[in-house]
């Protein structure tokens, strides 16, 4: 916990960190599958609110929290409970309560200007604070935290004890905060680990999984590492992608290990990768949703066009889009009709030229095809053709004069143009134009459109797609 975070959360609740305690957290870091781990958490555990539970149980947890990030649509996915945003209403309260509270501790600390932006902690600081409130306000059972960035010294990191802690898997990302090695990752993501509290983590890489023991020990706590459960072969869940079955296996872990702390039984060892699972973790891994991940859609207005969509900002993450694309569309593709696949791809902040050709080399390989895209469509983040950017939807991360000039789209073109001259490439300044053009180039038969690379495009197409009338498969 920095020092920071500590004075702004005294000073904002009136309370010790300690008292988060009463909400039964969870916390999980990693670099991929946080968000659908933390996913798959919330929908087991409110499997068993209440009105579900099947079972006794000293303490039932009355609601569960779950924070996550970032948000594809609106902010309000953000901060969830019982797996639905907060309303406009209640978001706005609790955002103000917030916002108040701040200028009142800067006006009690003497600050000359307790209104200016000095006075505010930054955007996920600021959201983190309201979530905590949010919780604590409802009187949340159980609240599960996606970290931010890292862990150590991630703004979520402010829990004394929580019920557990989790890491998903490991891959380079964030270097400029993390460090650029898996073993400097590793050490900022077990910044989680509390004294005595249970801590699990999926299949790592040996290096980075000895550092999270040495980790754990520090912390005097025991780290145990999920096995993939074979259960899971049996059940279709939600979130789709053969990866996900790691992602669900450190949730039925964590879940596991927080039931029985509430005072249930009949629940699977964590350990036993042969465990039965109660139908309660069953209805949960069937039922969650987590937009944007690994999504199949049709398209509202064209016919035989449909939408592939899964974000991916690594070259680990856009391995698994690609092969979860590669194994999905071939499922609905026969030999005597091949259908024409198109790309539409951004990657405004990161090395978007190594994630391209990680895309179509990945592709290449799993659907034996040199030219996997007829069509690739390169465009920003942007929102709409006129009105610009949607407001929950705006990136400050980004370089405007890059996104002006179509900087990084046009590099991306170059680089795939060299890597399959084949294929038509096309630069366009916003995501409504990009969707645009998907359904202008689609022929008359079975058309496939991957969109992947930053989760801001994801969101964005998600939201023209939804705003035209689209249905979800």
């Amino acid at each position: 916990m920095s020092c920071a975070a500590f004075i702004a959360v005294s000073l904002l609740m009136r309370c010790q960190p300690a008292e988060f305690d009463q909400l039964n957290p969870i916390h999980i870091a990693g670099t991929k599958g946080k968000g659908s781990t933390s996913s798959f958490v919330s929908s087991i555990l409110a499997q068993y609110l209440p009105s579900k539970a099947s079972i006794h149980a000293e303490r039932l947890p009355s609601s569960v929290g779950l924070y996550t990030s970032p948000h594809l649509r609106f902010v309000r996915e953000r901060i969830q409970i019982n797996n639905h945003p907060l309303s406009e209403e209640v978001f706005a309260k609790y955002f103000f309560e917030v916002w108040d509270r701040l200028e009142e501790a800067a006006a009690e600390a003497g600050h000359q200007d307790p209104k200016s932006t000095e006075t505010k902690p930054v955007y996920f600081r600021f959201l983190t604070l309201m979530a905590l409130h949010a919780y604590m306000q409802e009187k949340v059972g159980t609240a599960v935290l996606e970290c931010g960035i890292g862990g150590e010294y991630d703004s979520t990191n402010i829990l004394v004890k929580p019920s557990a802690t989790g890491v998903t898997s490991l891959g380079i990302d964030h270097t400029a905060m993390l460090g650029d090695t898996i073993e400097s990752i590793a050490w900022h993501k077990a910044g989680v680990f509390k004294e005595g509290v249970p801590a699990f983590t999926a299949p790592q890489p040996e290096s980075a999984l000895k550092v999270l023991h040495e980790r754990a020990q520090e912390r005097k706590t025991e780290l145990i590492e999920v096995p993939q459960y074979t259960a899971l072969n049996q059940i279709k869940l939600g979130l789709h992608g053969e990866f996900q079955k790691i992602n669900a296996s450190v949730a039925i872990a964590i879940c596991a290990s927080h039931l029985h702390k509430l005072g249930y039984s009949g629940l699977p060892d964590p350990r036993d990768k042969e465990a039965t699972l109660p139908a309660e973790f069953i209805a949960g891994l069937e039922q969650v949703h987590l937009g944007g991940r690994c999504e199949v859609r049709p398209d509202a207005l064209r016919q035989g066009l449909t939408w592939y969509v899964d974000g991916g900002h690594t070259l680990e993450s856009i391995e698994m889009a690609a092969t979860w694309f590669a194994s999905t569309a071939a499922q609905s593709q026969s030999d005597a009709q091949r259908k024409t696949r198109i790309l539409v791809f951004n990657q405004q902040t990161r090395d978007a030229a190594s994630l391209a050709r990680k895309l179509h080399d990945t592709l290449a390989s799993a659907l034996n095809d040199k030219h996997p895209f007829k069509h690739a469509i390169f465009c920003t983040n942007t929102t709409y053709k006129d009105a610009g950017f949607k407001a929950d939807l705006v990136s400050i991360n980004t370089n405007k004069s890059d996104v002006d000039t179509l900087k990084v789209q046009k590099e991306l073109a170059g680089s795939w143009d060299s890597i399959d001259p084949d294929a038509s490439v096309h630069v366009l300044s916003t995501i409504e134009e990009a969707i645009s053009k998907a359904r202008e180039l689609a022929p008359e038969d079975q058309v496939e459109v991957l969109v992947t690379g930053s989760l801001h495009l994801v969101g964005g197409v998600i939201e023209v797609l939804e705003s035209g009338g689209e249905s979800t498969q």
